[in-house]
């Protein structure tokens, strides 16, 4: 059992919050639910399962979001709860119980002191608020919690440090991967855990978000729907359909060559470990393959790179310092036109290219990747001073994506304004030697026409 254990603990996955041998009077194995928000595919999950198998203990699974977590609002908590009945129905297939509560009922410690149990695992989260948050729970915890690094594929861990570029994370990640890029096992729980009859869990079916105070500020989306089988369908959808041709067509925002996974990814209703493996199992040419791996693997764990190792993930202070230096040097330059932060917000600008791509992320919660690029970078041109950009693209990105509050995307902000990952260009006003693009230049990769079209159909507020 001992030796079981051990070798759980000592996975690069996971990391040790609270030391100590499990509690031999523990009741279960508690799995504390929040960033991997699935039952297949889990890491986190499959090592509370192995753990309490180990241990001849029951698994019950404790998910309890809360209301007040930075810009979240009904747009994010929709997409989130509508994954929570499949979450239910496929930890009762893998014989783990599922307890969901809501604040003001949402504390772990609490729960532990309910259910007394044995262990707690929990998902690793770079994010500064869910990082306190475990900080403290290991703090006032009484039994050892260990956390997994399940929504990633390599353990950002073995990185060790901050990654320039692309170009030195790469070959280390691709030096793990044939240690982590393989099929999980999912296992199932041998023991059924015996549910206190007085045990507070809500219905997982019910009207989670009725009466519940929340932002409600942001509508949801009808054309998002959240949860693992959609992902799914999503996924599946995309490797069938769309990942042929997207080495060269991944660029095209009226033509969507792109996955649609990032809510998917970001809310954990899947795994980019089965994202990754049936990329890898499907028809599509080698190169259509590869950019795409080199994507979602690559640059996404770059990202998380970022965030796991640089506090300033989400403001001006990420960059590097030859982008301050020249970002500095220009902050004088007389701007073309300067807009506010409403203006911007409601679409406002003499640029319908921008407009179509802002439209496109308040109406439908999603904006095509190369547009993000384009779309930060002319915050960078219409506003006062870069931090004031920076400040306006992460209040705008968080509040509308159903994938914001993110490292992806706080990376692509970082690349787009501060030149992070990226190189010094030719020098030019305002963007000094930050990396430039302009709708003229845009516009001739792809139909952007096409795309204001698409978008640009009618006013928003």
């Amino acid at each position: 059992m001992m030796d079981a254990l051990v070798k759980l603990s000592t996975d690069p996955r996971v990391t040790v919050r609270r030391k100590g041998d499990p509690a031999p009077d523990g009741t279960c194995v508690v799995y504390w639910m929040q960033r991997s928000q699935r039952a297949i595919d889990n890491p986190a999950l499959d090592a509370a399962i192995e753990a309490a198998n180990a241990l001849a203990k029951p698994v019950v699974v404790f998910l309890a979001p809360m209301p007040f977590y930075p810009h979240g609002n009904l747009r994010h908590y929709s997409f989130l709860t509508e994954g929570i009945p499949e979450i239910a129905a496929g930890l009762a297939e893998r014989r783990v119980d599922f307890v969901f509560r809501r604040y003001p009922d949402h504390s772990l410690i609490r729960f532990s002191e309910e259910v007394r149990p044995a262990l707690i695992v929990g998902d690793e989260n770079p994010m500064r608020e869910p990082e306190s948050w475990r900080a403290k729970a290991a703090k006032k915890l009484t039994v050892p919690l260990w956390t997994v690094d399940s929504d990633v594929i390599v353990p950002s861990r073995l990185l060790e440090k901050a990654q320039y570029a692309a170009h030195t994370i790469r070959p280390r990640l691709q030096g793990h991967l044939g240690r982590f890029l393989v099929p999980p096992k999912n296992p199932r729980a041998k023991i059924l855990w015996n549910r206190p009859k007085t045990l507070l869990s809500l219905e997982p079916n019910s009207d989670l978000l009725k009466h519940w105070k929340l932002d409600r500020s942001v509508s949801p989306v009808s054309s998002w729907r959240g949860g693992t089988k959609e992902g799914l369908r999503v996924l599946y959808d995309f490797v069938r359909n769309k990942l042929a041709g997207y080495s060269v067509r991944r660029n095209h925002p009226e033509s969507d060559h792109t996955s649609r996974l990032s809510p998917y990814l970001h809310f954990g209703h899947i795994s980019p470990l089965t994202v990754a493996l049936a990329v890898q199992k499907s028809d599509a040419p080698a190169e259509d393959k590869k950019a795409f791996l080199d994507q979602l693997i690559t640059w996404r764990e770059l990202a998380f790179n970022l965030v796991r190792f640089n506090p300033d993930y989400d403001n001006f202070e990420c960059g590097e310092n030859w982008a301050h230096r020249t970002l500095a040097k220009h902050a004088g330059d007389s701007r073309p036109v300067i807009y506010r932060t409403g203006q911007l917000e409601h679409a406002e600008t003499h640029d319908d290219l921008w407009n179509a791509a802002q439209m496109q992320m308040v109406a439908t919660g999603w904006m095509h990747n190369y547009m993000r690029m384009y779309w930060a970078k002319k915050i960078l041109e219409w506003s006062k001073n870069p931090a004031e950009a920076y400040r306006t693209a992460v209040e705008l990105n968080d509040k509308y994506l159903l994938d914001g509050r993110d490292p992806n995307g706080y990376a692509g902000i970082a690349w787009s304004i501060v030149g992070k990952f990226d190189r010094p260009w030719y020098e030019r006003p305002i963007f000094g030697q930050i990396r430039y693009m302009s709708g003229a230049s845009t516009g001739k990769k792809f139909d952007s026409k096409r795309f204001i079209a698409q978008n640009l159909t009618a006013r928003l507020f």
